[in-house]
């Protein structure tokens, strides 16, 4: 079985992922970028950080004794989000970013993200040589040829500064409460947002290394959403562990997800003339409401396979300048190298201010439509694409549904199940032709 998953390697901390997996893998990958290195007498460096779990203290341990053992300098930054870290090893030149975190996982689960020259995530291609080349022997090197484990106290105020560039409309006047998740942006995204300008009441900001994501961030809206109304805010911001995502709450109490997000950054973008292409880039499981709303608005959409790997990948090669993910995932190439949840509120705040608006009423110019998904279980999910059968009912829906619906068949890629997913003008509509394309998977599958 592969190690690393769409998004590094993640698992139970201890368990799937030991420090002696950390150790290998750090090696292995000091080992990889070192021989590809072209300045073979440039001694390699490496920015390691952590979200707020207390499996990630014994796995960055372990990951910068690797590095340092294979003649790596390691620039420790403690606990900052994902987007930090990649944004770090740009600034920094390093040729290799190591995060510790299992994004929005629960507690019990860690991971680890590596990141390339750059601040990008490495190819697929990549992370299998660093696979193969785990556990292999190696010439060890002593003395001054060891590495060094350095502490920048600087890191956090340099990402800070990185964020307030980002922000060319003050946000005076905005009254905020953020959900940081008792994650990675406990202490950099109330900064951040105060320092911009707007008032803020920050919840779940007291990470304790066992309480990241637990009913609170961007998987749990409940109690932002009660915080907002409580508080009478503008609106609120939800961040995950990692805080490489954001979903939002406007002032009524709604749920503004990513799809919500990019159709009002699309638009400011389009607006300011910032949108490369006339184009947006999005998932296929993008509903179809954000579609009908950038037809509206004159903007193309380029779709892409689920994950923000894609999402990026297809944006650096048609040099797209927005793209993002229904869960939060928002990609913006002129201001990061990848998805930063607090820059992507940063720039959600700014239109609000802009506009005069509130975010409830940016948010409804984008109206969503009944979504279903059912997951179909232990089948034979390989098969897929040769069922005629159930070619044919997709096509029978299709139909059926006309130009207020879409209908997507997705194969699972870590399990044995196929995704249905229906959109339809209302749910009754969506849940019962959901349903019996399930059955017919199932039936013709299982």
């Amino acid at each position: 079985m592969a190690l690393f998953g769409t998004d590094g390697i993640r698992g139970l901390a201890n368990i799937d992922l030991t420090a002696e997996i950390a150790l290998d893998v750090s090696v292995a990958a000091a080992h990889v970028l070192v021989e590809s290195s072209s300045n073979k007498d440039h001694r390699p460096t490496a920015i390691v950080g952590q979200d707020s779990r207390a499996s990630g203290e014994f796995l960055e341990a372990a990951v910068v004794a690797g590095l340092t053992s294979a003649g790596i300098n390691v620039y420790r930054v403690g606990v900052l989000p994902t987007p930090a870290i990649a944004h770090l090893v740009a600034e920094s030149k390093a040729d290799l970013g190591v995060m510790i975190s299992a994004s929005h996982n629960p507690m019990p689960d860690n991971g680890i993200k590596l990141f390339a020259r750059g601040g990008g995530k490495l190819d697929d291609s990549i992370e299998a040589r660093i696979e193969a080349r785990m556990g292999e022997d190696w010439k060890r090197p002593t003395g001054r040829g060891v590495g060094r484990a350095i502490y920048d106290e600087s890191a956090t105020e340099r990402y800070l500064k990185h964020l307030l560039a980002s922000v060319e409309t003050p946000l005076k006047g905005l009254k905020i409460v953020v959900d940081c998740a008792n994650g990675a942006s406990s202490v950099v995204a109330p900064e951040a947002y105060r320092r911009a300008g707007a008032e803020v009441i920050a919840i779940f900001n007291k990470p304790d290394g066992w309480n990241i994501n637990e009913d609170c961030g961007s998987t749990h809206l409940q109690q932002l959403r009660a915080a907002v109304i409580r508080e009478s805010a503008d609106l609120g911001i939800a961040h995950d562990g990692d805080a490489d995502r954001c979903l939002a709450i406007d002032g009524a109490g709604n749920e503004i997800d990513g799809d919500h997000i990019l159709t009002i950054l699309a638009r400011g973008f389009k607006a300011r003339g910032k949108l490369t292409a006339n184009t947006v880039v999005a998932t296929v499981m993008s509903n179809l409401g954000f579609i009908h709303a950038m037809k509206e608005s004159g903007i193309d959409v380029v779709t892409t396979p689920v994950g923000d790997r894609y999402v990026l990948e297809n944006m650096i090669a048609n040099d797209y300048s927005l793209g993002g993910e229904q869960s939060g995932h928002v990609i913006m190439r002129d201001l990061a190298n990848t998805g930063d949840g607090v820059l992507t509120a940063l720039q959600i705040m700014q239109e609000v201010v802009r506009s005069g608006k509130t975010l409830q009423e940016l948010a409804a110019t984008m109206v969503r439509f009944p979504q279903v998904l059912i997951n179909v279980k232990d089948v034979k999910k390989e098969k897929l694409q040769e069922s005629a059968a159930i070619a044919t009912a997709v096509k029978a829906a299709e139909d059926r549904l006309g130009d207020s619906g879409r209908v997507l068949l997705r194969a699972s890629g870590t399990e044995a199940l196929v995704r249905v997913m229906v959109e339809a003008a209302s749910d009754s509509l969506a849940e019962e032709v959901a349903r019996q394309l399930a059955d017919i998977v199932k039936s013709e599958l299982g």
